[in-house]
């Protein structure tokens, strides 16, 4: 019951959505108007020309209390920096990090709550293109610094809750389990429906010992996500080790109905049934296992148990029939195993009931020199 989900991850804003409220005076009227045309066609000679305009006007101007000037600049600028992810535009090496200088700045103006929208806008770029290099880092598995990506993307949008994802993943792929535990605390306890998240975050709950909160992740992306298949198995796997056959039980249907032809799932239906004594479901489900994978020892070794306790349960002829059947099914497991002492104890049980002595002492010879006795 193994699987792999990668984290999809996505971006964070769709651009110049925000309503700014710049004043078009007649010295911003071109910048503001190659804004709009950049919106309308989204061609990037706009926001070159929106650049120069404002670069311009701060030079012949240079006035740095001007907010509003400067607001105009980190606003162009930042959009660049997003737009721009391959620098047609020709900007110098440190463009990125003069913006962020800039907008840190601006963000420490007494009078910068003026211009909330834009300042929201220009931080929100950034964000986005940390976030990028954040994948980037991702691509060659470098997450040292796709964390600090992410870090520094979450310091400009602490809202935006898919980073407290991307910050846990790569802190679990770092081995920093409390760290990621932390972050997804702060995703699960968002109203997101990224089963994806989920599933990551009980992944790290269970890694950290708590098997309870990470079902009760589980559960809880299952209430959202009904139909996920991830989340049924992850469920259902933990349940499956602690032995919780009754909690198991109401998800064997859908776990046969999408994996009919997994030997693995298939198996752990079978035994949970067997468990919870239904044996003509698990003996069926035994024989599906064993016609996916004949060579599997679990599954012929199980039917082989399954079929001594119906000889158990059973009287007279039936019960001869079932005792030979374990007979039949515990030899091969023991073909497959033949070392296996909890196999040759159980054929030794078999032997001894069909009151077959000479093979009765064979085993019970073998089973002596592999223990020791």
């Amino acid at each position: 019951m193994k699987y792999s989900r990668k984290i999809i991850l996505s971006v964070l804003l769709v651009l110049f959505t925000t309503p700014f409220a710049f004043c078009q005076s007649e010295m911003l009227k071109g910048i503001v108007n190659n804004l709009a045309y950049y919106k309308q066609r989204k061609e990037l000679k706009f926001l070159t020309n929106a650049k120069k305009s404002i670069d311009s006007l701060i030079k012949v101007f240079p006035d740095t209390s001007n907010l509003q000037h400067q607001v105009f600049r980190a606003v162009i600028n930042s959009a660049i920096l997003y737009v721009d992810s391959t620098n047609q535009t020709g900007q110098p090496a440190d463009f990125f990090k003069q913006t962020v200088y800039q907008v840190d700045v601006l963000n420490t103006r007494r009078r910068i709550f003026r211009y909330q929208p834009e300042m929201d806008f220009a931080r929100e770029c950034l964000a986005n293109v940390y976030i990028r290099k954040g994948f980037a880092y991702m691509r060659v598995s470098d997450y040292t610094n796709a964390g600090d990506m992410f870090l520094k993307a979450h310091r400009y949008v602490p809202a935006f809750k898919p980073l407290n994802a991307y910050i846990a993943y790569t802190n679990n792929k770092l081995g920093n389990v409390t760290a990621a535990e932390k972050y997804y605390n702060s995703v699960v306890k968002s109203d997101s429906t990224r089963a994806d998240y989920i599933e990551a975050a009980s992944t790290v709950f269970k890694a950290v010992g708590d098997t309870a909160k990470a079902l009760e992740m589980i559960k809880r992306g299952r209430k959202l996500n009904p139909d996920d298949k991830s989340l049924l198995l992850d469920e259902a796997q933990i349940y499956n080790n602690s032995k919780d056959y009754q909690s198991l039980a109401p998800l064997l249907p859908a776990l046969l109905d999408y994996n009919i032809n997994n030997p693995d799932i298939v198996f752990v239906v079978a035994n949970c049934y067997d468990h919870l004594k239904q044996y003509d479901k698990a003996e069926n489900l035994y024989l599906r296992v064993i016609d996916l994978n004949s060579a599997a020892y679990d599954p012929i070794f199980n039917l082989g148990l399954l079929y001594l306790k119906k000889s158990v349960l059973t009287r007279g002829d039936e019960s001869d029939k079932n005792l030979g059947y374990a007979q039949q099914w515990i030899e091969k497991a023991n073909e497959i195993s033949p070392n296996d002492v909890n196999c040759l104890q159980v054929l030794k049980m078999v032997y001894a009931k069909t009151g077959n002595a000479d093979q009765t002492e064979k085993i019970d010879n073998k089973l002596k020199q592999l223990t020791n006795q």
